[in-house]
């Protein structure tokens, strides 16, 4: 007979789910970590809902696995990922179904709670953008490989950063290198996000950077996970003041999806034409 001890940790056992062409989510582990893909090349890896739920739902499986002691979060293709995909988002929005709705997920945005207790570490390349942006802010430790190119330009598509960086941005970078570009929607490169201290190393491409997260995530796993987890948590609290900028994040967002200028930011996209906001 399975012993309780070993029925728990079987049924908390993070499973692996190979790549494949349909497979928007690939899970890969490796000893004591466990490599998680984002894998839509197609529409440069951008996120829809079902995407995300996905990556929500393999953020709780590894918080839950005991034999699992760090994560590397990482981009399948030519780049990690150009952020969200906007249309889908709206349909969904538009549906009125709600977004990791009951348990099991843990917000990849890091918006609410529960929130991961254990490490992340984030291996980008190419471009990272808008929501790709927050999902490497949500991270511990990230690693840039030379071509990265990141964004926060929503405001210049009529939207705002509704996933986070309008908190977690200021608050890495310094108040005035976020607004730099949260505000002018212009972009930059790896060797500016060290120096604004959001990357903690840049590797020269991308199969460097990965290997490097690889590298750092099995140290993580080499240490006492109970110090490791301790360690997190004790580092969150001074960090409790953002939860309620967060948890308005959804809501602001959705707001925003009804106005005339994000109608106007879509517009201007598909018709490759600069956009004239009305602030409406």
């Amino acid at each position: 007979m399975t012993s309780q001890t070993g029925a728990t940790a079987q049924s908390t056992r993070m499973a692996d789910i190979p790549y494949g062409e349909q497979t928007k989510i690939t899970i890969e582990r490796k000893g004591q970590i466990v490599l998680i893909g984002i894998n839509r090349p197609y529409i440069d890896n951008r996120l829809d809902p079902d995407a995300t739920e996905s990556l929500a739902r393999a953020y709780y499986d590894y918080d839950r696995d005991p034999s699992l002691r760090a994560a590397v979060l990482f981009g399948h293709g030519d780049r990690f990922s150009r952020g969200v995909d906007v249309d889908a988002y709206k349909a969904f929005a538009q549906s009125g179904k709600t977004l990791m709705d009951g348990p099991g997920f843990i917000d990849p945005l890091g918006r609410s709670q529960p929130a991961l207790t254990k490490p992340l570490v984030i291996a980008v390349h190419g471009d990272t953008w808008n929501m790709a942006h927050e999902l490497f802010l949500v991270a511990d430790i990230r690693i840039a490989s030379e071509d990265t190119e990141f964004g926060q330009d929503e405001n210049t598509h009529g939207r705002f950063p509704g996933g986070g960086s309008t908190v977690r941005f200021p608050r890495e970078a310094g108040w005035g290198n976020a607004m730099r570009f949260i505000l002018t929607g212009d972009h930059w490169g790896a060797r500016e996000a060290l120096r604004m201290g959001t990357v903690q190393d840049v590797a020269p491409n991308r199969d460097a950077a990965l290997a490097k997260a690889v590298e750092i995530a099995n140290k993580i796993a080499a240490c006492a996970p109970l110090g490791i987890k301790t360690s997190l948590a004790s580092s969150h609290i001074a960090l409790d003041d953002s939860k309620a900028a967060l948890a308005k994040l959804d809501d602001q967002y959705r707001a925003l999806y009804a106005t005339r200028d994000f109608q106007e930011g879509r517009d201007a996209q598909a018709q490759k034409r600069r956009p004239v906001y009305e602030g409406r």
